[in-house]
């Protein structure tokens, strides 16, 4: 079937230099590093120094998808940020990005569903390219959660770390439905879960940023069903199935919810990328982050049809399927 496909150009991502390991978190919460690794598969994270904030990591990760892609900034005219710990409450973190790289172009505008982020921004870049009213877009997964986290809550601040990750991806006819680029995304969202992830400030409410609080079982009670709800919508629509996927890259959450959710979809393990260990959650850039590492150690290949997920607070929960 032939079309408009966004087809990916480029990938790059970013880390903070500060590692924080377990043991170092053992020393100011009680916890230690086998209580974190039997539980989440964590060993890790990366943490932001002082003065760096979100768009610091995610103009680094930004600038090397571009030179992955070999393209100049000013080849790009859209600009999708997704992230849950934006510089400011305004403007955009999109539009500081947009400034340092000099791009003077198009639009850039930030997006919030915190770890499906970036899931959700590539399906409204994918959106925008397919109208014909954008020809490249930078899709940014960014986030310095070290910032909303309560250090003093050891069951949540053993999770997450900072980071960046960045794909560009083209608006490009395709003639062949085996071609190149984003074949379907499948979105979802259900408020009623809200309470069970959220942070406890914000603008209208407290007037602070707030620290983020959660009810870890049952986060994890609705994850593998919502995960693999919105990959089976994925396979539906494009009759694939986990034997013709090359790749599956998952939201780094937690080992236990990857290793559960690949194997209820008859996913072989050896087909499922893990960062977790290293990275920690860092909620919209988990999975540009983990993408990056899998395409520059070369397990990800050109023509490799790779399955996306995430679930984030809210809840939302969405799917991709590229063919890179």
């Amino acid at each position: 079937m032939s079309g408009i496909r966004s087809v990916v150009r480029g990938i790059g991502s970013y880390l903070p230099e500060r590692i924080l390991s377990n043991a170092d978190l053992a020393c100011r919460v009680e916890t230690s590093d086998d209580w974190i690794v039997q539980r989440t598969g964590i060993r890790q994270r990366h943490i932001a120094a002082e003065g760096e904030y979100t768009s610091h990591l995610a103009l680094k990760a930004a600038e090397r998808a571009l030179a992955d892609a070999g393209f100049a900034a000013r080849d790009i005219d859209l600009i999708v940020l997704a992230t849950a710990t934006p510089d400011q409450t305004f403007p955009a973190t999109a539009v500081t990005v947009q400034a340092e790289l000099g791009i003077t172009r198009g639009a850039a505008f930030d997006l919030q569903a915190v770890c499906s982020g970036f899931v959700f921004a590539l399906a409204t870049a994918d959106a925008h390219l397919k109208t014909g009213a954008f020809q490249r877009a930078l899709v940014i997964g960014a986030e310095t959660f070290s910032r909303i986290l309560d250090w003093e809550d050891r069951g949540t601040c053993v999770l997450f770390g900072d980071g960046a990750g960045a794909m560009i991806i083209e608006a490009v006819q395709v003639d062949d439905a085996k071609g190149a680029g984003l074949i379907t995304h499948h979105l979802r969202s259900d408020g009623r879960h809200r309470s069970k992830l959220y942070v406890d400030g914000g603008p209208s409410t407290t007037g602070t940023a707030g620290h983020l609080r959660m009810e870890g079982r049952e986060v994890f009670k609705h994850a593998v069903g919502m995960i693999t709800d919105v990959i089976v919508d994925a396979f539906a629509a494009t009759g694939e199935s986990a034997d013709s996927i090359a790749w599956f890259v998952p939201h780094q959450a937690n080992r236990r919810i990857i290793d559960a959710s690949a194997q209820k979809l008859g996913i072989a393990p050896e087909k499922v990328v893990i960062t977790v260990d290293l990275h920690g959650n860092t909620s919209a850039a988990s999975i540009p982050l983990a993408l990056d590492v899998a395409v520059k150690d070369g397990r990800v290949k050109r023509g490799d049809l790779v399955l996306l997920e995430a679930m984030g607070g809210g809840f939302t929960w969405g799917s991709a399927l590229i063919r890179w």
